[in-house]
């Protein structure tokens, strides 16, 4: 199948999607929309998949942004979304954000997988998904070991994830320099719980967790 064109939610930019590969979702425009990056920022995605939170951090016209996926032809799509809305200021890089030699960065942006891979049976068949949605390698605690590690002094994370594992994300991120400055909770209308949660960690911050306005979606 080939792939398709699509406009980035609330912009004029383009990004191509794949149908084999993980697709833009509501949490993909949430985190986009949430992160706050300068104009003298280096930003990283982990994880970068097609590209859409590089192409969401390129509004700000940051210093540089780098991308790194497990998967070349991730890599590939997201170099084809880059060029396509005239961004040049990037790198990529291919392998397990746990294992390569990351660039020092100002604002980490992350989608991180959301479940835990209990049974290697419930996993998808499809690699790109597998990974998209199985923790793999990139357990919490990896996750914030990698961030800390690769955030400049006073950098940020901004990250979109379940709330149902806010407790374990709290618990992983005190175990490094990372602490909690913002949080907004997701709604859907149709649904009693929130979906999903909105978190900025800063590295080394020492000030109060500000809690967000719940912002409320429907699809």
């Amino acid at each position: 199948m080939q792939s398709k064109s699509d406009y980035l939610p609330n912009t004029d930019l383009l990004i191509k999607q794949h149908p084999d590969m993980f697709r833009m979702n509501t949490d993909s425009k949430l985190l986009g929309q949430f992160m706050k990056v300068k104009k003298s920022d280096t930003v990283l995605d982990l994880g970068c998949n097609n590209g859409v939170l590089m192409l969401y951090a390129s509004l700000h016209e940051p210093k540089h942004i780098y991308g790194v996926d497990l998967f070349q032809e991730a890599l590939d799509l997201a170099k084809e979304n880059l060029e396509a809305n005239n961004i040049t200021n990037y790198d990529l890089i291919q392998g397990d954000a746990t294992e390569v030699k990351l660039p020092v960065v100002d604002v980490i942006v992350c989608n991180p997988p959301y479940f835990k891979t209990v049974d290697e049976h419930r996993k998808n068949d499809n690699p790109f998904r597998a990974a998209a949605r199985h923790e793999g390698t990139l357990t919490l605690d990896r996750l914030m070991s990698v961030c800390e590690k690769t955030l400049s002094d006073h950098g940020h994370l901004f990250l979109v994830h379940r709330p149902l594992r806010i407790t374990e994300i709290f618990t992983e991120a005190l175990k490094t320099s990372l602490r909690p400055r913002t949080m907004c909770l997701v709604y859907d209308v149709n649904k009693d719980e929130a979906v999903s949660v909105l978190l900025e960690f800063h590295k080394n911050y020492k000030g109060d967790l500000h809690v967000l306005k719940p912002i409320t979606i429907e699809r």
